[in-house]
């Protein structure tokens, strides 16, 4: 079963690529798809980033005409019904079809489940560990292969490019293809195969084929009547290992500069997979920071000055100091926030993390608590649902 970690690390470098794309391989695996539901060839236009596809559909939006999707199948393919619906009922009844094959659906997990595995499961434990422990084939492949490709390339990577770079707007078109983002669900069925989990039948194996080339091939694309918008790949992906991973996963992360650049100068600013402004990464200040209301863009720009900078120029006020007993040797420090900084009042409960980052590093991070508690140990005891005197007790937190 070490062979679908392989697979998976082999799919996570297509996922991850910023080859140029292989445009006549790409072409034709479209062509192909548009075949299969009737439709002929379309007109390609190529595209070196998202950003300039969404121009490109809008300026032909009677040919990109949106369809809301929702958890039912998109109703029986025939000409009346968009053409990027037609395709998107194609890739579901392939779906639904190989699920039946498998005998197994994979789960939609997102990047919160990551975050607190529980151990002794297909997610936390090596492939042959997990077989030896007795957990099904079946469950260790969706989380060596669907579940690590999912939280690294659909969660980490493609969600913020598609927050920066294709923004919902008022008719804006509706559906696009992720290419090699959609490497996670291709991948899923495809190494289902390769180690002898299953079979499909051969129209099924030969579609799959095709979303196979495009997940290898290509950046994103927007299919619609008679044009078909290509997106290059990136020419630049700055990653980190995620903390919560066990399977490889990663994150977007870059502090000297965009984590995801295009050639066209398209980018996207992440640090540690948190998605933030530029100024962020290239020009953080106390006045920016105290303007920002997203609590997490806010901390990474924190984070990016230093809590020790951050808390002299922003001239807060200590409120006590104590050493921290689920943590020994470092201390908790709290601090006054007026309202006029983050908009309400609140105060701040300066920690070291109890757990070793990436780097090898214990990072310092701030966490707000409410503006009543009048003492660190209760500040950290109420971050864990505690009182000051349970948290006292604990041996060590992580």
């Amino acid at each position: 079963m070490a062979l679908a970690r392989v697979l998976s690390e082999d799919w996570l470098k297509y996922g991850l690529s910023v080859r140029p794309a292989d445009r006549p391989r790409a072409e034709a695996a479209v062509t192909a798809l548009y075949r299969l539901i009737g439709a002929p060839p379309p007109d390609f236009v190529w595209v070196p980033s998202p950003a300039a596809a969404r121009q490109v559909t809008l300026d032909h939006y009677d040919r990109f005409r949106p369809v809301r999707l929702d958890a039912a199948a998109v109703p029986a393919q025939g000409s009346d019904w968009p053409l990027v619906a037609r395709l998107a009922n194609l890739a579901s009844e392939l779906r639904e079809r190989m699920n039946d094959r498998i005998g197994h659906r994979p789960s939609a997990r997102s990047s919160w489940a990551w975050a607190d595995p529980t151990p002794g499961t297909a997610r936390t434990l090596a492939p042959d560990e997990a077989l030896a422990a007795g957990i099904a084939a079946a469950d260790v492949v969706e989380a060596v292969v669907y579940d690590a490709l999912t939280a690294t390339l659909r969660d980490a990577v493609c969600a913020p490019v598609r927050t920066e770079l294709t923004p919902p707007a008022v008719g804006s078109p509706g559906l696009a293809w992720y290419g090699q983002h959609d490497a996670a669900w291709v991948a899923h069925y495809d190494v289902f195969a390769r180690v002898g989990l299953a079979t499909y039948l051969g129209d099924d194996q030969d579609q799959l084929g095709l979303w196979t080339e495009l997940a290898r091939s290509t950046g994103w694309w927007w299919p619609g009547d008679g044009m078909c918008v290509m997106s290059e790949r990136p020419t630049e992906i700055h990653t980190e290992p995620q903390p919560s991973g066990f399977h490889g996963e990663l994150r977007l992360h870059r502090d000297d500069g965009p984590a995801v650049r295009f050639a066209d100068g398209a980018e996207v600013h992440v640090l540690h997979g948190t998605h933030v402004p530029e100024w962020v990464v290239k020009a953080p200040t106390v006045e920016r920071i105290h303007a920002e209301r997203n609590v997490e863009v806010r901390r990474s720009a924190i984070e990016r000055i230093g809590w020790g900078s951050y808390i002299e120029q922003a001239r807060l006020r200590r409120v006590g100091t104590a050493g921290d007993p689920g943590n020994p040797g470092s201390d908790l420090h709290l601090y006054d926030v007026p309202r006029e900084l983050w908009g309400r009042p609140a105060r701040l409960l300066l920690v070291v993390n109890g757990s070793v980052e990436p780097d090898g590093r214990r990072r310092r991070y701030g966490l707000s608590v409410p503006d009543h508690i009048e003492d660190p140990l209760s500040a950290a005891g109420w971050t864990y649902g505690l009182s000051g005197e349970q948290y006292a007790r604990l041996v060590r937190r992580t």
